[in-house]
């Protein structure tokens, strides 16, 4: 069984860090495109960065979960360190921009509204 799990974890890994890499990148592309054509149309850019940062976030929590499962591969205890922290640096990113967000958001909402 433990054989099994050492075998088939690393292709899980890798693939749960694709996925990851796979969600920002679409979303950066799909800003991108967004953001030219707002530009060309000279329409609001408002929701973009929210989109963004929303990506971000989900492909940050695909990334933290390719290490925690990476924690079960561990040696020794330079690894878990290693590991412990690149896990905190995405939490404490990851927490940072919903914090971003979540300003932004609230910042929408005082503006003021034309009738």
């Amino acid at each position: 069984m433990v054989k099994l799990v050492h075998d088939i974890l690393p292709s899980l890994i890798a693939s749960i860090e694709l996925i990851g890499i796979l969600v920002v990148s679409v979303a950066c592309l799909r800003g991108f495109i967004d953001y030219v054509i707002c530009s060309f149309s000279k329409k609001s850019v408002d929701g973009l960065r929210h989109n963004l940062g929303i990506s971000m976030v989900i492909g940050l929590e695909f990334k933290m979960a390719a290490e925690i499962l990476r924690t079960v591969l561990v040696r020794d205890l330079n690894e878990i360190v290693m590991l412990g922290g690149i896990i905190i640096l995405r939490a404490i990113l990851a927490h940072l921009i919903k914090l971003d967000i979540k300003d932004e958001c609230m910042g929408c909402d005082k503006k003021p509204h034309k009738n």
